[in-house]
Formats: C-alpha cells, structure tokens, sequence
C-alpha cells in the first residue's frame, strides 16, 4: 500500500487565519496536521508516502524533515487543480494498491485504520452519512455504488459527505493513469484529482462506504479546525 497526499493548493477559503502558511500546516498543539497524518500512515503501516507541494512547498518540506518521505512539486498550483498534482506524481501512482487523501484532511488513528483496512475490487470513495444538508461535497450512491457527486446536490439526491479520500485498487490504477492523461491532454486541469473516478463512474463502478461514527475534518473554515482542535484536546 502506498500513499499520496494532495499538498500544493493554497487554501483561500481559511489563509487569512494562517499568516500566509500552507492550511496543512496548522498546528494540532504538539505537532502539525500534516505531520500527523504521515506519522499516523506510518503506524498503521504504509511505508511509501508522497506528497505533492505547490503553494510554501519548502513550509512543508520544514515541518516534516523528520519524516522519510517522497516529495513531487505541481509549479503550477495557481492556475490548476490537484489534477494537475496528481499527474505531476504520475510516477508513483502505480505497482500497488494507491490510498489517495488530501493533504487538509484530519482523520482519527481508528479512522485512518478502517479505511485502510477496507479492500476492494474496484475504487472506493469514503463518505460520512451523518453530514448531509451540512455537507461541502456531497454524494449520492446507492448499494455502496456512486451515482451523483457535486456541492449542489440537494435532499435525497444526498447520501453523505466525501470525506477526501480514496483508496485505488492496483488493477485498476492503469485506468486511473489513462483518464487522468486524457483529461490533463484536453486542458481539464482545472479540477480535483477525484473528477478522474467521477469522469468514470458511468463506465465501472465506484464504490463509496460510510464511516459515520468516526471522526474526521477537512480544513476548508476557521470552524472546521475548532472543531478538530476541540477533538484533539478532549483526547488528551
């Protein structure tokens, strides 16, 4: 098992609580976010982790000194999309099974473990069915199968929140690599590396599972890291 972590993007939404640094880098008290997730990656026994840096990439370079990882650069992470991160990591996206998350997401160790733990035959999306109305990116799936994915989605084509991360089975990261060159070749480089499984979904199936119950938060507003701060320190 491998990872990737999407680390190039800017951040607008929340940068000005961050004095201009990198949101996965905002500090959990001990340690960073995004050192966290490496380590936590560590110790539920991935041992190849890249990230792909765009936007203050020597911040992060800094912050995970310590830490025995890949790094890929997306130079142009102002006028693209994480497509255009993942393809710069086109090389490392392949031989085996592919855990794909973005690099503002918190996930809890026994959060991190089920998804790693959850094999499959086909792509699986993750997605919180307890967030619905409240959700930022909502998906609609039905007998675990993808059917609508979109932020305008609304009432019942709603089943949960996608949490920003995937997990890529290895035979079918090839398919994976073809879509995304095709895309990045017609100028689409202005979306999320997950609008390659989304461009797919009408042709195989994408499965999606729930991991309501567990916590998670994407960094995206000033409450969301509230509320993983809350989480930490209640942990302590």
């Amino acid at each position: 098992m491998k990872a990737l972590i999407m680390a190039a993007g800017r951040g607008t939404r929340i940068s000005r609580y961050l004095d201009g640094r990198p949101k996965c880098t905002v500090s959990l008290g001990k340690e960073a976010l995004i050192h966290y997730t490496v380590r936590t990656l560590k110790a539920c026994g991935v041992e190849q982790i890249a990230l792909v840096l765009g936007y203050q990439g020597q911040t992060i370079r800094q912050v995970l000194a310590d830490q025995d990882v890949q790094f890929y650069e997306n130079p142009f992470f102002d006028v693209t999309n994480s497509i255009a991160s993942a393809w710069f990591a086109r090389e490392f996206i392949r031989d085996d099974e592919m855990l794909i998350m973005n690099g503002d997401v918190f996930l809890e160790e026994s959060l991190m473990r089920q998804i790693l733990d959850r094999h499959a035959p086909a792509p699986l999306l993750f997605a919180d069915e307890s967030r619905r109305e409240e959700a930022d990116y909502k998906l609609c799936y039905r007998e675990g199968k993808l059917l609508l994915y979109g932020k305008e989605l609304k009432g019942d084509q709603i089943t949960g929140e996608y949490v920003g991360v995937a997990r890529i089975n290895q035979s079918f990261l090839p398919v994976f690599c073809k879509q995304m060159e095709q895309m990045i070749l017609h100028q689409e480089h202005g979306v999320w590396w997950e609008n390659v499984l989304y461009s797919l979904s009408g042709q195989t199936d994408i499965l999606v599972r729930d991991v309501q119950g567990q916590f998670w938060a994407e960094v995206d507003y000033i409450e969301d890291y509230q509320r993983i701060m809350k989480f930490v320190q209640a942990g302590k």
